[in-house]
């Protein structure tokens, strides 16, 4: 079985999967050629060495190589495994702070809002380049992707190519996590069914997997009499919006945030990427760009007045593959390979695939985030119960706002990319946003497709 993992120069994204892939028993027994494949050469041979390194430590059979050459990468390959990102951090820093310098109070700026419109038309293109060569060299491969914007990228794929994708995430199990921690029980004992988008899934069902038994009731007690300021950054956001409209989202507040129009009363955002605006733009010749932090929760303000960037904190924390527990994460791409490729039956909690009428009200192409089984060694996406009105109306105007984006990009429309913008739900003025479109295709004219 070939296995190839595209954008394996990354430690995080090839070293999970590396360690996932070779804990696999079922997997192992198929016999495993993994194929390593990413532009830079330098991580490239770091990862291979760790690959390497890991094949030794379990006595493995596998077979392993690296190669920069997308098309020997992925010829013959049953499974494609992609993470890649393009100056991650410089580009982020501009998603997030364009638009709320144009007074469009956007959180966070990766998925949704202004900012994950133009994250979405930086990936398409180096995407695609791989969608396409998968439809010519692995037509019958199944593509797992983890870029993001998961939805958008893989409605994009879906819908301009004929490969077989699926988006994963693990944003399902930070919303399950929050559960289990507010009924102080283990999320194992939970039966938990969540329909939505990717970052935007609410939980329909909250059950005891033994007795059936309905334990919503018992969740809204529980967050009512919960001290309004504990976890804050994360649940306070999901805790008004299971209070308005019945249902537990999840992930977490910032990337739910990122659909709303008043995040802002709970997601206290100013940090993610501060500068001080008085000494220039932060992405000028010779500038350092702007430190990231996930939510004012986790800045670190005690550090010294002289310490470490974020950044390179984070790059340390990557560096050290060798001190890595060698267990599997809970990550999908290896269960989904087990079902298709082994006929071993997983539990496959939430991907990203084309609706086909899995969430009621909402079109057959766009991509939702659902849960799954394999049918005949194809993934298809659960039957899904209808949505609150409430919470359908938001994932709908979602549904429109990517189908545009799609558009936009296949027909190089700036029209079309501006009518996307106009109908997100933070953007309230027309001048303000084509000022702001104007900006983002200046700054952003070397990643951006071109439009016209």
């Amino acid at each position: 079985m070939k296995v190839t993992l595209i954008g394996a120069g990354s430690r995080q994204f090839a070293g999970t999967m590396i360690r996932d892939l070779l804990l696999s028993e079922p997997i192992a027994q198929q016999g495993l050629d993994i194929v390593l494949m990413d532009i830079a050469a330098e991580p490239l041979a770091e990862m291979e060495a760790y690959t390497r390194a890991v094949i030794a430590r379990l006595g493995h059979a596998a077979m392993v190589s690296a190669t920069t050459d997308l098309e020997e990468a992925v010829t013959g390959a049953a499974f494609i495994i992609t993470a890649i990102e393009v100056d991650r951090y410089h580009y982020w820093s501009q998603d997030f702070t364009i638009p709320r310098t144009y007074g469009f109070k956007q959180v966070y700026g990766e998925n949704g809002g202004p900012g994950g419109l133009f994250h979405a038309l930086r990936q398409f293109t180096p995407l695609l380049e791989i969608a396409r060569a998968i439809e010519k060299h692995a037509p019958d491969a199944l593509f797992l992707n983890f870029s993001n914007p998961e939805h958008k990228v893989c409605e994009a794929i879906s819908r301009l190519t004929s490969v077989k994708v699926v988006g994963l995430c693990h944003g399902y199990f930070m919303g399950a996590r929050q559960i289990s921690a507010l009924l102080d029980r283990p999320r194992e004992e939970l039966y938990l069914p969540a329909a939505g988008i990717n970052h935007f899934q609410w939980f329909q069902e909250v059950r005891d997997r033994a007795t059936g038994e309905d334990l919503y009731p018992r969740l809204r007690e529980i967050e009512r009499e919960a001290n309004w300021v504990s976890d804050w950054h994360e649940i306070a956001l999901s805790r008004i919006l299971f209070r308005r409209f019945g249902l537990w989202p999840s992930p977490s507040a910032n990337h739910i945030g990122e659909y709303i129009s008043w995040a802002e009363d709970y997601v206290p955002a100013q940090l993610q990427y501060f500068h001080d605006p008085a000494e220039g733009s932060p992405w000028r010749e010779g500038a350092a760009t702007p430190e990231w932090h996930y939510h004012i929760g986790q800045v670190d303000t005690d550090r010294p007045f002289h310490g470490a960037r974020t950044d390179e904190t984070l790059m340390s924390l990557e560096a050290s593959l060798e001190d890595r527990p060698l267990e599997s994460s809970e990550e999908l791409a290896i269960p989904i390979i087990e079902w298709v490729g082994c006929g071993v039956e997983r539990d496959l909690p939430a991907v990203n695939v084309p609706n086909r009428g899995a969430i009621p009200g909402l079109p057959d192409e766009m991509v939702v985030e659902v849960p799954a089984r394999v049918e005949n060694g194809e993934l298809v996406p659960l039957q899904m119960q209808a949505l609150p009105e409430g919470v359908l109306a938001m994932i709908q105007r979602q549904g429109s706002i990517h189908r545009l984006l799609v558009e936009a990009y296949q027909e190089e429309s700036k029209d079309k990319l501006l009518q996307a913008i106009l109908l997100d739900p933070i953007v309230d003025s027309h001048n303000r946003a084509v000022a702001m479109l104007d900006e983002f295709l200046e700054r952003q004219q070397d990643a951006l497709p071109r439009l016209v």
